[in-house]
């Protein structure tokens, strides 16, 4: 046989390599790396300055949280590959040279002395996990030349720090750092980056939690081998060896729902994008982490001082930006429906909507705040509304039949201006009508008092957009969010003027129990809210606006049962105002709420709308109006008399016949007929002008 020349050598040698090369990349193409752990991981919800709020396992119950080479110690990554695979950076996924090493030293000492696994060849056994042989071995081989002609090599080392083992349910560095150290492994001390280099070794034999002198000894040897490579003094290593191992920490557990929302919505965006299976960044939301962390403890210690099965949810949402910025889906977890997110559960308003009848009528010129508008018994077709407290009140401006959140001027409000049109509104503005209990999708006049299904995010969605200027548009719960909508117009709801006119309106509104009126108090913000009360007392709201931020609150039990005699004004507005007071100090909004005076008097009772008309007028009868007939209630009916109402220069006192009114208990004028007739009713303010109606009470 004929010697090839030389010549001939080359082309065959540079044919055989074309086929070898061709073949690798056939096969590349044929088997590509299995890629799924990669693809499935942890994820950190963190607020809007990158502070960690929640961290979700996977759904195996795994922790695996994305390494990132940029939020990691660089003495660990120096130390890691001086341990693990010193030639790293320099090779294509398989160390000839180690390879060479350990073969010879298997050979001489008839056993293996040494492992010659990159960190690429260990990646690949992540990936894919093979029984320890010789087959194995080429596998990872191949598999190390695909990841290397995939990734880089900062790619491959965050994929390697994201999939090692780091002992029961822990994968990954960060997972690693968190369970022990109880945060990011940005900054690692000498005993924790030798703790965490000899845990992947032997895992479940080395875990600190559970083999405390194996870990020890573990530790130590890796600060040993951390001086060998010159990285670290002996000194440092000797005073690293003595200092404690730490327990397990708990992950992250902040904002529990609207971390959980938040998550769900960007899986949700991950797959409409087209990107499903890619893994996911840290998801940095608008939530403020000191905020949120003030929110939860205020509902958990307000629903201490209820019974078991009440619960509260809340939300603070930034009014320019819609940017959400603390939310609180129930007071406790503890507590009876407190796994359930309560503020995307609808409910009824209640009252909670009647701002925006009002601000469309201002809208169409059908209505102003001093219009006067009739409260008297109404029947529209079937429906019959009342005021809370079962009794009628005259004439009264719309200014004060909102601030005391009167029913029937909110129905006839409603009715002029067409519930349907208000519906289309409301479902137009971004709030979905959920209308229980009828067959259609039509409300009707109940809409006005809360015959609709609201959530807490609706109502803040609403309220955001009065204080904007009567412009809707979608709340914000991530940075990313907020960059997409950025120059986004919102929806026009109702004008600007409109939309100021009501927030004067709710701004003079009758404060709380223990509040002073912020018009007299320095540097108190001033709080234009609205309460309501669902039809059986089973939902308590609160909402308000103040100082560029909206606050939300609702109270009442996760399974809807009534809870009689709580109302918005009592059970949820006293927690608004404390809510307000907190993002004042949290969020460093001018004017804290702290400045607020706390008042010796009860609430302002309706009878006291004098309080706020024009200190020149004389006295004027709202209620009842002249010549009106009063059904005579039976004397064992639960109110069988009248509430009087009136407006003037000050307190008025009130006569019957001539004869004083006496006052109830809420200290209001109450009258009770002694029977069917005709009388003469006086109302006198403090300078001696009197008002007078004459009006008969007949017996039914």
């Amino acid at each position: 046989m004929r010697p090839l020349s030389r010549a001939g050598f080359w082309l065959k040698t540079g044919a055989s390599l074309a086929v070898l090369a061709l073949t690798m990349v056939a096969l590349d193409l044929a088997f590509p790396p299995p890629m799924e752990a990669a693809r499935s991981g942890s994820l950190i919800v963190t607020d809007a300055r990158g502070i960690p709020l929640r961290a979700f396992p996977t759904e195996d119950g795994r922790w695996r949280l994305r390494a990132n080479l940029e939020n990691t110690d660089p003495l660990f990554i120096e130390a890691l590959i001086g341990v693990e695979d010193e030639r790293f950076y320099s090779h294509w996924g398989v160390d000839v040279l180690a390879v060479v090493r350990a073969s010879g030293q298997a050979l001489t000492n008839g056993r293996i002395v040494s492992g010659a696994s990159t960190i690429t060849m260990q990646t690949a056994r992540l990936l894919e996990p093979r029984p320890r042989n010789l087959g194995s071995k080429l596998i990872e081989m191949f598999r190390a030349f695909q990841l290397e002609r995939r990734l880089s090599k900062d790619e491959i080392l965050e994929l390697y720090l994201t999939l090692t083992p780091y002992g029961g349910n822990l994968e990954g560095l960060r997972s690693a750092s968190w369970a022990y150290f109880g945060r990011e492994p940005d900054r690692l001390s000498d005993d924790q980056i030798a703790l965490l280099l000899a845990l992947p070794q032997s895992p479940e034999v080395r875990r600190p939690d559970l083999r405390l002198e194996n870990a020890r000894a573990a530790r130590a040897r890796l600060l040993e081998r951390m001086t060998e490579l010159e990285l670290i003094s002996v000194a440092r290593a000797d005073e690293a060896a003595e200092l404690p191992l730490p327990g397990r920490h708990a992950f992250p557990a902040l904002g529990w729902h609207a971390s959980a929302q938040i998550r769900d919505a960007a899986l949700t965006a991950q797959i409409e994008d087209e990107r499903f299976g890619m893994p996911l960044e840290d998801i940095r939301s608008t939530l403020d982490a000191g905020l949120q962390t003030a929110l939860e403890s205020m509902l958990r210690d307000a629903a201490l001082e209820l019974s078991p099965e009440v619960q509260i949810s809340a939300i603070v949402v930034e009014t320019e930006s819609r940017s959400v910025r603390a939310m609180v889906g129930s007071a406790s977890r503890e507590r009876a429906g407190g796994w359930i997110d309560l503020t995307s559960s609808a409910r009824s308003p209640g009252s909670t909507l009647k701002p925006f009848i009002y601000g469309i009528a201002f809208d169409d010129g059908v209505a102003m705040p001093d219009t006067f508008i009739e409260d008297l018994p109404a029947r529209f077709n079937s429906y019959r509304p009342e005021n809370f407290d079962r009794s009628f009140r005259g004439q009264v401006r719309i200014s004060d039949a909102l601030q005391h959140s009167l029913n029937v001027p909110a129905v006839l409000a409603l009715d002029r201006i067409g519930p349907e049109r208000f519906a289309s509104s409301l479902e137009l503005a971004g709030v979905p009508l959920r209308i229980h209990g009828s067959s259609s999708r039509d409300a009707g006049l109940a809409l006005a008092l809360g015959g609709v299904g609201m959530t807490v995010q609706d109502l803040a969605l609403l309220y955001a957009g009065l204080g904007d200027h009567g412009l809707m548009r979608p709340l914000a719960w991530t940075e990313a969010e907020l960059a997409e909508r950025e120059g986004e117009a919102g929806r026009r709801f109702m004008s600007d003027g409109s939309a100021q006119e009501i927030i004067d309106i709710l701004q003079s509104a009758p404060q709380p129990s223990g509040r002073m009126p912020s018009r007299l108090t320095q540097n108190a913000p001033e709080i234009a809210f609205k309460t309501g009360t669902s039809y059986g007392f089973r939902d308590a709201w609160a909402a308000g606006i103040a100082r560029g931020h909206v606050v939300v609150v609702w109270v009442g039990r996760a399974d809807g049962a009534p809870r009689p005699g709580e109302t918005g004004r009592l059970a949820a507005l006293p927690l608004l105002f404390s809510v307000f007071d907190r993002v004042s100090d949290e969020l460093g909004v001018t004017g804290s709420a702290q400045d607020r005076l706390v008042a010796e008097q009860a609430d302002t009772p309706l009878h006291t709308m004098a309080r706020f008309g024009n200190h020149d007028d004389p006295p004027l009868i709202l209620f009842p109006p002249e010549d009106v007939t009063l059904m005579q209630r039976s004397a064992d009916h639960p109110n069988p008399g009248y509430v009087l109402a009136g407006r003037g220069s000050g307190p008025l006192r009130w006569f019957v016949d001539g004869e004083p009114i006496e006052e109830d208990a809420a200290g209001a004028p109450y009258w009770v007929p002694q029977s069917p007739g005709f009388y003469d009713l006086s109302a006198v303010d403090p300078n001696g002008r009197e008002a007078q109606v004459s009006v008969r009470v007949q017996a039914f």
